[in-house]
């Protein structure tokens, strides 16, 4: 691993590196923030799954300050005010989607969205990771698959009545996470993570994730391309 952060010949230490990290590095403290913030909700929108929510949100807590160690290792200040503007399409739509009782919605948001951003994230930072944040990002990564099992479980269990308000969620969703990943594109660059890998992992994350919920090949297709077009 360390090899190959190597071969791309990259200086922690460096300004410009220090300069995107803290964005990248903000994103993913609260990217964290927010799923924590959401599992609590989640838990008062389903009482009968309290416990297990209530459980993932403690460990998104841990992760945050994991990733919040990883910054101060680096001697970097996150920019949480960024951070908090490049998640705020879909905090506010879980937040509607909440006030209304949207259960479907704000799992697709937080379970399958927010989660698969994360895993695709996480999966191209580790290998040009620092030692310290690649064994932090590690860690993490194992969480979020649980996380991310979640959702496909509650949904797939409900898929007959879900399915309309899934694709419709889709439709008013997925756009952000292409606008997401281009406004993330040159920092990743940086940190040598390659915008189309990020692409193709989260669609690959994300395809699963509906497939395992009940979606079949050509409605994934369908659902996969909405917002895609310039991303």
């Amino acid at each position: 691993m360390q090899q190959l952060a190597a071969e791309f010949e990259i200086d922690f230490n460096s300004e410009t590196y220090k300069d995107a990290y803290s964005r990248i590095n903000a994103i993913v403290i609260e990217g964290e923030q927010e799923a924590h913030e959401n599992y609590i909700k989640l838990a008062q929108l389903l009482p009968e799954s309290q416990d297990e929510l209530i459980r993932l949100s403690k460990m998104e807590s841990r992760h945050k300050k994991g990733f919040e160690a990883c910054g101060r290792n680096l001697q970097v200040t996150p920019d949480l005010q960024f951070a908090k503007k490049f998640f705020l399409g879909l905090h506010e739509n879980f937040q509607t989607a909440a006030a209304a009782g949207k259960v479907v919605t704000c799992l697709l948001i937080q379970s399958l969205i927010i989660e698969c951003f994360a895993i695709a994230a996480y999966n191209i930072y580790i290998p040009v990771a620092d030692d310290f944040a690649r064994k932090i990002t590690e860690g993490v990564v194992k969480d979020e698959y649980s996380h991310l099992n979640f959702g496909e479980v509650w949904l797939k269990e409900n898929f007959t009545e879900a399915k309309a308000e899934l694709e419709e969620a889709n439709r008013q969703n997925l756009p952000i996470v292409w606008k997401m990943l281009n406004e993330v594109a040159d920092d990743a660059q940086v940190l040598a993570m390659e915008k189309e890998a990020l692409v193709e992992d989260f669609m690959i994350q994300y395809g699963e994730a509906l497939s395992n919920i009940g979606f079949t090949t050509r409605d994934i297709m369908r659902l996969s391309a909405y917002g895609l077009t310039g991303a």
